[in-house]
Order: structure tokens, then sequence, then C-alpha cells
């Protein structure tokens, strides 16, 4: 367009800068567009130019990849105790959620989950005592991950601890998780007072038995169809977990109720249910984890099989780079905090809950639940916007998981590592929050951003792979 031409339009703007120019620019009345954009990370010299040159046999394995992804069937198949059924489980070993960490590193509220789990274990009678036993050395810790279990929050598991069992049909394998406590003073945000070692061992002596009878009884639950319901009434399965409670309430009652020892435990164990809207939580993550375990090994693929927080490091795992953990400083979450608690008081984020996200739910979903976003001010414009920028950076559209809002399309699936570090967008993750203290428990919910640090090293180690 000629320059005279063009000074007599009406003047307009594109903004890929700050956001308050595009502000100033509509208190102004000029019309005005914000491009949402951010530069790509920072890596090590040649490790894109070596990615490139690989494109097609990553865009190949990533196909494979996302194929097991999206055939994957969770169900959940029934209960067992961990050390009966969890791959390389012993009696002084300690699961753990994230990356390996040592106790000198534990974080204050998975110490505290650790001293609950050994009094529980009655290897310690006393948080002081359950303290020394910890640093002497004589108790192994390890990742949840790396013995196909998934664990929210703190994640501990012990040898003793009733499990979920879930199945996925298709790859033929198998995952664990413990069941869900409920919310405040709870072992996974690291309280470990008297009330919590008690609830602990009424859910392994009177709930585990009871669910354990149920499901045996109905033959299994499909979880995948569970949580696909469960979007379509306002959940995402991660931060909010209502609707897939109810359903699972739904098909569990009549088999507790028939294979049921007594009335009153019976109401006992629907009530602590009924009482509880993150019991559903644990089922998600185990059938993500399910999921995403029979997509490993996946030579050349950048896709995530694993985000998971240790409360000190994040970590993620690449189908294409086998049991590697790339790791970098847990972020603190934006969060609304309980009365009397703040910002100072959490603890980085933390838990291997972030396998609902790696599984195309929890923050991927958000725009299936937007009343999540208000936890930290945010509006159903914002849930929306989280959810779209999230297809930004995955290989697929998931064909199960699917948001109404939009028109029913499907979840975000497949988070590809390159497509992260190039555009600079960062898995959206929400999450509970921990008191950074141990024996304190939750102090809050909100939201937070993968950090970028293992997305950067994730895709260096790939690019190692093809020289």
């Amino acid at each position: 367009m000629a320059l005279d031409k063009l000074l007599k339009k009406e003047l307009a703007v594109v903004n890929i800068g700050l956001k308050s120019f595009t502000d100033a620019l509509d208190a102004a009345a000029c019309p005005s567009a914000q491009v949402e954009w951010k530069p790509p990370v920072e890596v090590a010299a040649g490790t894109l130019e070596t990615l490139r040159a690989h494109a097609a046999e990553i865009a190949e394995a990533n196909a494979h990849a996302l194929a097991i992804m999206l055939k994957g069937k969770p169900v959940l198949a029934g209960l067992d105790v961990a050390g009966n059924v969890v791959p390389g489980m012993k009696k002084n070993l300690l699961l753990h959620a994230g990356p390996p960490v040592t106790w000198e590193k534990m974080c204050g509220p998975m110490r505290g989950a650790v001293i609950g789990a050994l009094i529980y274990e009655r290897l310690a009678k006393t948080p002081k005592a359950a303290e020394k036993l910890a640093a002497s050395g004589k108790i192994g810790f390890s990742p949840c991950h790396e013995h196909a279990a998934v664990g929210p929050m703190a994640g501990i598991v012990s040898y003793s601890m009733p499990v979920f069992v879930v199945k996925n049909e298709t790859g033929g394998n198998k995952a664990y998780s413990t069941m869900n406590e409920g919310l405040g003073k709870v072992l996974r945000y690291g309280a470990f007072s008297p009330e919590v070692i008690t609830r602990l061992r009424w859910m392994e002596k009177t709930l585990y038995p009871a669910l354990k009878k149920a499901v045996a009884h109905t033959g299994g639950i499909d979880l995948k169809t569970l949580i696909a319901q469960a979007l379509h009434m306002g959940d995402e399965v991660h931060n909010r977990n209502r609707a897939g409670t109810s359903l699972l309430y739904r098909a569990l009652a009549p088999a507790v109720v028939e294979t049921g020892r007594s009335a009153k435990t019976t109401a006992a164990v629907l009530n602590f249910i009924n009482g509880n809207d993150h019991f559903f939580l644990n089922l998600s993550m185990a059938a993500c984890k399910a999921v995403l375990d029979a997509a490993r090994n996946v030579p050349k693929s950048s896709l995530a099989v694993a985000m998971a927080r240790n409360g000190t490091e994040f970590g993620i795992q690449l189908a294409g780079t086998g049991g590697r953990w790339f790791t970098g400083p847990a972020l603190v979450p934006d969060a609304l905090y309980f009365a009397g608690f703040s910002k100072a008081d959490a603890n980085p984020d933390i838990g291997d809950s972030a396998i609902t996200e790696t599984g195309s739910l929890g923050g991927f979903a958000i725009a299936a639940a937007p009343a999540i976003v208000q936890f930290v001010g945010g509006t159903a414009a914002d849930a929306l916007n989280y959810t779209l920028q999230m297809y930004e950076i995955t290989a697929g559209e998931n064909n199960a998981y699917q948001i109404p809002y939009l028109n029913f399309r499907g979840t975000p699936t497949g988070i590809d590592s390159i497509k992260v570090v190039e555009k600079g967008i960062f898995p959206f993750i929400d999450t509970g929050v921990a008191h950074k203290d141990p024996g304190i428990g939750q102090v809050g919910a909100g939201v937070v951003s993968a950090p970028a640090e293992p997305f950067k090293k994730a895709v260096e180690g790939l690019a190692e792979t093809f020289r």
C-alpha cells in the first residue's frame, strides 16, 4: 500500500509487547490487537538444529506415542496392599512424589508425610524417633513414578497402605495409587498428628476391605467413561472432582451395600466417600499414569509421559528418553489461601497430580471447570484461554475427553517438549498448596505454570540421543 494511502487510513495497532500498551490504546479508543507471543526458551547451541534435522522421525515417533495414549482404557480393577502389588515395594522403602530426592533435601511437607508414614507403619513411636530413623539411612526413598505408582502432594506410599489397582486394558500394564484421605490435616499435605494416623488405620482396616469386596463385585469400573462424563459435568478431575466422585459413588454404592458386613460399616464407608469431593482424584491420577506409562520407551519421541514435583524440584520424563528425569526448581503457586495463611507460608509446587495435566486433564481441561480460576481472581474467559494455549504445545486432541464449551472439542493431548521450548508456553497446572513446614497440612489451592528449566534440559537430552 502506498504510504500516502496508509496514512489516510484509521490508525490500528498490533502489539506483541507488554499488554499495558494495548490497555492504553483501548483507553484512547484506538483499535488494537494484543498478540500473545513469548520468546523461545534458550537452549544449548545446536540443540534445535539437531532436532529439526530429525523432524520427520520425531513426528513419526510422536504420532505413535500419541496413538498409544488415545487408545488407553484405564479400568479400576481392584484394591490390594502396596506391599503385595507395587513393583519393588519393600518394608523399609517409602515412595514419594516427584523426581528423586534425599531426606536431607526434602521439603517440609514431604518430611512431615515421611514422619507420619513411619508412625503409621509402627516403625517409630514419636515424630522425633521417626525423624531420626528417616535420617539414619535405614529407610529407602524412591519416586512413585519408578514403581508404576502416583501419589498426590507428598505422595508417600508405604508397605502396608491399601492402593487402588488400575489396569490399562489396551496396554496390559497397571498403575497404583493410595486412597484419598480428604482435605485439611492429612498425610499427603505433611500432617502427622494422631487424628491423621487414626484415619489412615481406619482406611486400612475398614474402608479398604469394604471397597475391595465392592469393586470385585462390580467386575471393574471403566474410569475413562467416568472421566469423560465428569468433564461434561464441570470437573477437570485434578482440583475439582465433585462430579467424578459422585459418578464413582453411584457405581460403587450398590456393591458396597450388597457386600457390606454390617449396616454400620456400610454407612461409614459411604459417608466417607460422600463427604470427600476429592475421593476421585487418586483414581484420575492412576488412570492417567496407566495410559501414559504404556507410551514410554518410544525412541525419538519428544512427548512428555510424566510431570511431577517433589516440593523442591519439578521433573519431567519423555517417551523418547527412557527413565531419565529432567529437573528444575519448583515454583510457588498463585493461590487462594485459607484464613490465617498467605503465600509466605506456601511450599513450592508439590505432588504427582500433574500426571493429570500430562494426560490432557486438569489445567489442560480447565475450560470445562472455569469455577477453579476463581481461586486466584480469574474469570471464565481466563479458563478458556488457558486451555486454548495448551493446544499450542500438544501433539493432538483427545478422542474421549471433551470440553462442552468448545463445542465438545477434545482436550489438548500429548505435551510436546519441543513446542514448549520453541513457543515459550508452559503447561498450566491447577493444584493444592501445602504449608512449607512439616505437620501443618493444606493452606490453600491455586494455579501454577511448569518451569522452563526441565523442558530446556529435556529437549537437550532428546537431541543427545541423535548424536
